[in-house]
């Protein structure tokens, strides 16, 4: 028994080699960027970004490569290959972000209605700023609405894009790949959905609180998760989001949100930034 452990172990190292190979021929290695995530992120998703700004080296690199990427190179990949791309380019770029604009300095107007360490105090941090991938000039919401949402049908993707607020999923220690997407995902739902910041159920007073998250993006999971007969009552939209977390709980907890009368509310949304707090 023990010695076919070691040869599956072998085996997947291997795989895994193989894949890192390949990307490194295409001009594209994780290492660094794994470095970053694993130094720099600890494991509730929260960011040290004055230790990053400091140490940004690695992370520029990768940037550096996500430019230098040729698109003939891209395209023989496969989908989870893209996607695991596009996430890990999503959350890099959003870290060099705020980097560069660290410490964030708040508007006294946008002050008003957000924290004065949000990502939100960023001129333009999602619709003006470029960053060049593949030779072509991209914005963060580009990444996310042109590319990802419009080009896939994957809406577990909102559980791993990373806008650096506290509301948002926890950023992953390490990055997506391709041949791990869907247990990446999958886990990074399952933690979602632990955290009563973003998913609580309210028995006594029959209420479901769920993540903002799903209010503005509830369209994308109707695709694939619309329910034939469950859930009814709900919107469209509702529907499909509550089918989707249902499959994540204990059977208990599945159990009653798709049998039970309920009133469904969107939690708001924190929009402090994701950093790690000094001692």
């Amino acid at each position: 028994m023990g010695r076919v452990l070691v040869v599956f172990s072998v085996i997947m190292f291997s795989m895994g080699t193989m894949a890192d190979r390949a990307r490194a021929e295409a001009g594209l290695s994780l290492d660094g960027y794994r470095q970053v995530l694993a130094e720099h992120v600890n494991d509730e998703g929260e960011v040290d970004y004055r230790a990053l700004k400091d140490d940004s080296g690695r992370l520029e690199s990768f940037i550096t490569q996500l430019a230098l990427l040729q698109e003939t190179e891209y395209r023989n990949w496969n989908e989870d290959d893209q996607i695991a791309f596009w996430i890990n380019t999503y959350n890099a770029l959003t870290l060099k972000s705020v980097i560069d604009n660290y410490p964030i300095r708040a508007s006294r107007l946008r002050a008003l209605r957000y924290p004065e360490n949000s990502i939100r105090q960023i001129p333009g941090v999602w619709t003006r700023s470029t960053f060049l991938v593949m030779g072509r000039e991209l914005t963060l919401d580009e990444i996310e609405h042109e590319i990802l949402r419009k080009d896939f049908s994957a809406p577990g993707i909102h559980m791993a894009l990373v806008c650096a607020a506290v509301s948002c999923p926890n950023l992953r220690r390490e990055p997506y790949e391709g041949e791990r997407l869907d247990e990446q995902l999958r886990d990074q739902t399952v933690r979602f959905l632990s955290s009563s910041k973003h998913f609580l159920i309210d028995r006594e007073k029959e209420q479901v609180f769920i993540s903002s998250i799903f209010k503005w993006f509830g369209d994308d999971f109707r695709e694939s998760y619309i329910p034939a007969d469950s859930f009814s009552g709900y919107r469209s939209s509702e529907r499909a989001v509550l089918n989707f977390i249902s499959q994540y709980l204990d059977d208990g907890s599945s159990t009653w949100l798709r049998d039970g009368s309920y009133q469904v509310k969107y939690l708001d949304y924190d929009w402090n930034l994701n950093e790690q707090k000094r001692r």
